[in-house]
């Protein structure tokens, strides 16, 4: 294959390195770079004037194209793609022939339409040879001004001020980083920026550039002031470099950028298009680590194709986060997500000290559970945590606004779960120390505090992330296999494995045994639901008898999801999406009588909203006697298996996914587990059940069926992994069996399977080895364990319903069977609603309507 590569930037070069590092077979690489030396770090440009020289800034190691066979042409621009013939001609003439091509072209400086811009002594701010010119130009100037106050222009400032000059900034909008701060950030930033000796100039719009009296230049403003400079520098944005790609119409966004797929293919699959020239789901990307994403992607394809590899496992792009954290003329300068609060329903919280000139905003969620952006300015010092809480979806404190304000009374902020963050998560702002830093400081004996502390120096400065180093320090020693305080809580001096383990080896049935012979007191709302869910996992007994009911969550308690307005869901179980007409008709007519709303759920099932309390038991036993079982959708069990149509209707399928989708539902329904679980069965490698982001996903193959395992869908979506191949049915069942079993035995309270694999030593392959090759001989024993639970399987709500004393739970007083007048539906689409705070002061639907 040859392969042409269009530029030799920062991207462009990181392709070439993930190219050389998989060494796919029979690849013949091409590289065309427009300037005069090949790659270098721009993100650092402005350390040009501090000291470094071009080849300190040089990305390239020493004999990398010699070694790798990589052809690389300096100066050599391209300027026309023939992609009938598959040719590329430079801007000497020179023809190119490829197989597939990549445009790395990146961007190029936007330079306002200002009369005067290309006047001698005005320069961009965009490569070596620019900073090589504006040092000679500076060299007989006092005075530089930065058209631009965004990110670079910044930057720039910087670069100007390194060069000796009087330096000011002139921005357009009516604040510096109008992008990445909002309007007080913006105040303070500009004091910090203004003491630190540069003038800065917003909501000033440049008319012309002329000469100046007092200096080589004038520059007009609209308003009618003006300013003289003796240098001009442009920084006011980049634009996309796809002038190659509108001339061969491979198509471009509205406003610049090759459009790419998820492979960052452009229109014509034969020719990619990576970093600051593509344009991939509405936007392009300013950032060189979407760059770096989108060459690791292009890099898997190419080796893929000539490996002969499936598409199934390629890695996709799938956009990125453009936050950022900087030091601009040593000022903090953070932005998060969504930092304007653009998202609808959400909400902010803003804390200003203008003494000490720091800003900080927080935006969540409608619901005050998810972190949507940021802003800090003059001290960035929770950017890691906060990044890490957005990034992986993590559930905000009962009171965030501690997360930001300064702590007066001594007490440490909100802490982060270790296992949440990744080896890059910044723990200790004060001094600067990672998650992986804190992790090899453990590893090499710091196994105290205050051994850590003095290695790393992490959490002695204001304290406030010592909760997170000490959470980091166990989680690594465990890691190690150091004894570790991971006790359940106060009440157990035990992991929850630990104590599936006890339960399990000395049959315990009851929490009352447990506790009395492992733990002390009578028990919390952490171990409680823990036990009954170890408990159930065991020896599968109705979680609502009286020995169990009382250890059981809200959810549990009732058998149903509370909702937002004190009613509840009803979620009849419909195995791979399956179900009858006569079953579809029993639903509807249940659903009307009740007066419920119903829904299609993503799990190919009928939710069916807006039941009271006391209507539970009777919703139940019509389904019931439609032919209908609980679908565990209040808890921490088995909810679906999504399926496809498959072999039986569709013409792509090549198995029965439908039929075996239904075969594993029947088969772990009611499996009680530390956290919810989810499948998916497809019939051809199509994928349209969207089998690899669930915890257990099966792709039909022409030999059988592929496993998955450990994938999530959720706030935090991780694809899942190939656990075996090409395996028959008896198999399948087999691995998925100790799959299970295994998570169940090992898994920690409320962790999903997907951090789970994340946090087992050893990865995938260990998982290989324990699953498919028993390498720890326990294989019969989950399978024994597994089909115990299959065997002794009773519908909840069926048992629920024919039990006295359960059903006497399902009244909303204890002395009256009086409704909860607080529930208030109004009309919506043909269905109803919950009723707003000011609709239930005037109720369209009475919550007291009784159905007999």
């Amino acid at each position: 294959m040859k392969l042409l590569v269009i530029g030799n930037g920062m991207v462009g070069h990181k392709l070439l390195e993930e190219l050389a590092q998989r060494q796919p077979p029979g690849l013949d690489i091409t590289v065309l770079c427009e300037e005069s030396r090949p790659a270098y770090d721009r993100v650092h440009l402005s350390e040009f004037f501090s000291g470094k020289s071009a080849e300190d800034l040089s990305l390239v190691r020493p004999g990398f194209f010699e070694q790798s066979g990589i052809q690389l042409r300096l100066a050599a621009r391209a300027v026309h793609i023939d992609r009938q013939q598959k040719r590329v001609t430079t801007a000497d003439g020179e023809v190119i022939a490829y197989d597939k091509a990549v445009l790395a072209t990146g961007s190029k400086p936007f330079v306002p339409p200002i009369p005067g811009n290309s006047r001698a002594g005005c320069f961009v701010y965009r490569t070596i040879d620019d900073l090589l010119a504006m040092q000679q130009w500076g060299a007989r100037s006092k005075l530089g001004v930065v058209i631009g106050g965004g990110l670079l222009g910044l930057e720039c400032a910087k670069a100007l001020r390194d060069l000796g000059l009087e330096t000011h900034v002139v921005e357009f909008a009516p604040r510096l980083m109008a992008v990445q701060v909002d309007d007080i950030g913006g105040q303070i930033l500009r004091r910090k920026i203004e003491e630190l000796g540069v003038t800065v100039h917003t909501g000033k719009s440049t008319q012309e550039i002329v000469d100046g009296e007092t200096a080589h230049h004038r520059m007009k403003f609209a308003d009618g002031s003006y300013l003289d400079a003796d240098m001009i520098v442009f920084s006011a944005g980049i634009r996309p470099r796809d002038e190659l790609a509108r001339a061969c119409e491979l198509g471009v966004g509205e406003r610049g950028g090759i459009h790419v797929d998820n492979y960052c293919r452009t229109r014509d699959w034969d020719v990619y298009a990576i970093g600051e020239c593509a344009y991939w789901g509405g936007k392009t990307f300013g950032l060189v680590a979407p760059g770096y994403d989108m060459a690791r992607v292009v890099a898997a394809h190419l080796s893929a194709l000539l490996e002969r590899k499936h598409a199934l496992e390629l890695p996709e792009f799938a956009g990125a986060d453009m936050s950022t954290k900087l030091k601009l003329m040593g000022v903090d300068v953070a932005s998060i997500g969504d930092a304007h609060g653009t998202t609808p329903g959400s909400r902010s919280y803003q804390f200003s000290d203008e003494r000490r000139q720091i800003y900080k905003k927080l935006v969540v969620s409608g619901d005050g559970k998810r972190l949507l952006g940021g802003v800090l300015v003059g001290d960035a010092s929770e950017y890691g945590t906060l990044l890490q809480m957005m990034l992986n979806g993590i559930e905000l404190p009962d009171e965030p606004e501690f997360l930001i304000l300064p702590s007066s009374d001594g007490k440490a902020k909100p802490a982060l779960g270790a296992d949440a963050l990744p080896a890059s998560a910044q723990i200790c702002s004060c001094n600067n120390v990672s998650k992986g830093q804190l992790c090899e400081a453990v590893a090499a004996g710091a196994t105290s505090m205050g051994a850590l502390k003095a290695a790393t120096k992490a959490g002695t400065t204001c304290g406030g992330c010592v909760p997170l180093v000490t959470l980091v320090m166990k989680a690594q020693m465990k890691r190690q296999g150091l004894a570790v305080d991971n006790h359940l809580c106060e009440h157990f001096a035990y992991s929850r494995q630990e104590l599936y383990h006890l339960v399990r080896v000395e049959r315990i049935r009851h929490f009352d045994e447990l506790i009395a012979r492992h733990g002390k007191g009578l028990g919390c709302d952490i171990c409680k639901p823990a036990v009954a869910s170890i408990l159930a996992s065991c020896w599968n007994e109705f979680v609502l008898q009286k020995e169990h009911a009382s250890l059981q969550d809200s959810n549990d308690y009732f058998l149903a999801n509370i909702q937002k307005d004190g009613s509840y869901s009803v979620v009849p179980r419909m195995p791979g999406g399956e179900v009858t007409p006569e079953g579809l008709i029993a639903v509807g007519a249940i659903a009307k009588k009740y007066r419920l709303y119903t829904k299609i759920t993503g799990g190919q099932r009928v939710d069916m909203f807006g039941a009271r309390l006391e209507q539970l038991p009777s919703i139940w036993e019509e389904l019931i006697d439609a032919g209908f079982e609980s679908g565990h959708a209040y808890g921490k069990a088995l909810r679906t298996v999504k399926s496809c149509v498959g072999s039986s209707w569709c013409r792509y399928g090549v198995q029965d996914s439908l039929g075996t989708a239904i075969d594993l539902e029947n088969r772990y329904k009611g499996l009680r587990s530390p956290h919810k679980l989810k499948m998916a069965v497809s019939g051809c490698t199509r994928e349209c059940a969207e089998a690899q982001g669930k915890d257990v996903g099966v792709i039909a193959t022409e030999r059988g069926w592929n496993l998955y395992v450990c994938g999530n869908g959720g706030m935090k979506p991780r694809h899942a992994e190939l656990l075996a191949g090409d395996l028959d049915t008896p198999t399948l069942i087999q691995y998925i069996d100790r799959f299970l079993m295994f998570y169940i035995r090992t898994a920690d309270r409320l962790q999903r399977t997907s951090v789970w694999r994340d946090n087992l030593e050893g990865g995938l392959d260990y998982l290989k080895e324990v699953i498919v090759h028993d390498k720890l001989g326990i294989a019969a024993e989950l399978e024994a364990e597994m089909q115990h639970i299959v065997s002794t399987y009773e519908c909840e709500w069926k048992k629920a319903v024919t039990d006295p004393q359960a059903r006497k739970r399902f009244q909303h007083f204890v002395n009256s069977r009086q409704s909860d007048g607080n529930v208030v539906f109004v009309p919506e689409r043909g269905q109803i609603r919950p009723a707003t705070p000011d609709e239930k002061r005037r109720p369209r639907i009475p919550a007291s309507v009784v159905t007999e």
